[in-house]
């Protein structure tokens, strides 16, 4: 005789009950509606209210960015906007209690204890999807069968989520990746945003929206907040949490991703390995690396090194940058490339916060100003190397693959009288035909023309949280445009 016992579908429907409390007052748990909004809910939510399209909405990210918090603000937004709070299920797969259960066996348990029929008009929320094997096949299912019914789900291994999706949801699944927090949204959640005022800059007849604060030191000390603890909305605003952010970042977010996740979907055997390597990464954010010093430095062989770059990289936790020469033409072998972390306080929580004055503050920087770049989904930058220069960020033109701009990311303010010292930059744009530049420094706003050239020294702070700005309402202005 089995003594295997599993759960009674009374258990099941408490468990139901118990993660649906607004079927009975209206409201999500007070725990979620004092949080604040996310700047990307609006994005969000305008594919779940779609209607034409029948498809199932994705959620994905890195662990600890979001995403249950947003289902819950959703399910709030859906009360608001008059959807009956019976018409909106949530339920947490992770929970044991599902466990060995479909999807649609939990939906039809949803439907028989609420009294409802499938071709009502219905929102059904699957929290942490990727705790259920083949959960695209299943969500696949679902959205064939259940015409009126919207699925919503997320999960936190954004590279199984992705390549899942990817192979079955053809047509059928639309994926929203929630990235970390870009240095606009945490000055948002912490309610600073009275320190910045917006202006307009103009040049060559284009305007542009350009950020200005009357407080610089202040607006720099939330900076380096920022890069230590900012890419996380719950450790932006713990205390507790900053007190010791390596527990709460190693624990939750590196070693799941790590010694779990990828592990579990690209069958790595050797996750110590993996685990140094990112390790390395981390503490060398914004260095250029080669194949050759990390094979040499990490004792893994070359090709599983590529192989474990693009795991990191699908798993949304670095970013490779490649690299052109001075002329802007590609190389056609990468054998050198830059890597970053996607979100600078991965690196302060594997190792220790840093000090505005570190030794490796202005990498930091980099890596902050690069993680904005990486909420601009259509756009790929590059950096420029050669013989006896470079230049940290390049836009070149989709068509004509020439530069835009060119930008050198500084923590100092001492090229603003010594411009000299900037003749990379200088000899950069002269062979691009570039007129004009800009230079992030640490607090000096100033625009200065040499030889032809505009220099605009722009504090690296303001360039971080316009950079990041401007990517979210452009995706918000784009998006209001389509649906309308």
């Amino acid at each position: 005789m089995s003594l295997l016992r599993a759960f009674s579908k009374e258990q099941i429907i408490n468990k139901i009950n118990f993660e649906n409390p607004w079927w009975k007052t209206n409201k999500i748990d007070e725990y979620y509606s004092s949080m604040k909004k996310r700047l990307y809910f609006d994005l969000f939510s305008q594919l779940v209210y779609e209607k034409k399209i029948k498809r199932a909405i994705v959620l994905m990210g890195p662990r600890r960015v979001g995403k249950t918090v947003m289902l819950f603000h959703l399910v709030q937004d859906l009360i608001n906007n008059n959807i009956p709070a019976k018409s909106i299920c949530y339920l947490s797969i992770e929970n044991p209690i599902y466990n060995g259960l479909t999807l649609e066996e939990m939906l039809l348990h949803f439907l028989e204890h609420t009294n409802q029929e499938p071709s009502s008009e219905l929102y059904i929320i699957f929290d942490e999807i990727q705790y259920l094997k083949n959960w695209e096949v299943h969500l696949k299912i679902l959205v064939d069968s259940y015409h009126k019914i919207k699925f919503i789900v997320s999960g936190s291994a954004a590279a199984a989520l992705k390549l899942k999706s990817i192979e079955s949801g053809a047509g059928r699944f639309t994926d929203f990746m929630l990235p970390p927090l870009t240095f606009y949204e945490y000055i948002d959640l912490k309610n600073l945003s009275h320190l910045i005022s917006q202006k307009i800059k103009k040049w060559k007849g284009i305007s542009a929206n350009y950020y200005h604060t009357n407080n610089m030191d202040e607006f720099n000390k939330h900076f380096v907040d920022y890069i230590n603890f900012g890419g996380y909305p719950e450790v932006s605003l713990s205390k507790e949490i900053q007190l010791d952010p390596g527990r709460y970042i190693r624990n939750d977010i590196v070693d799941k991703v790590l010694l779990r996740d990828l592990p579990s979907l690209y069958g790595i055997n050797d996750v110590q390995e993996l685990n140094s390597l990112f390790t390395t990464i981390a503490y060398n954010t914004g260095n250029e690396f080669t194949y050759e010093e990390l094979s040499k430095n990490s004792g893994i062989v070359k090709n599983t090194l590529k192989k474990y770059i693009e795991y990191l990289e699908a798993a949304f936790l670095i970013r490779v940058i490649n690299k052109i020469d001075q002329s802007a033409k590609k190389f056609k072998r990468a054998t050198s490339f830059k890597i970053y972390l996607t979100n600078p306080s991965l690196r302060s929580a594997l190792f220790s916060p840093l000090k505005e004055d570190d030794d490796f503050i202005g990498n930091m920087v980099e890596t902050a100003i690069f993680s904005q770049w990486g909420h601009n989904t259509s756009f790929k930058p590059y950096y420029a190397r050669w013989k006896n220069g470079e230049v940290d960020i390049v836009s070149l033109s989709a068509e004509k693959q020439k530069p835009l701009w060119a930008v050198e990311i500084k923590w100092s303010n001492r090229y603003v009288k010594s411009i000299q010292k900037l003749s990379n930059l200088k000899s950069f744009c002269n062979q691009n035909n570039l007129d004009r530049t800009l230079i992030t420094t640490k607090d000096i706003e100033e625009i200065i023309e040499s030889d032809g050239l505009i220099y605009d020294f722009t504090p690296s702070s303001l360039y971080c949280y316009t950079v990041g700005r401007n990517a979210i309402e452009r995706r918000l202005n784009k998006s209001m445009a389509i649906s309308h």
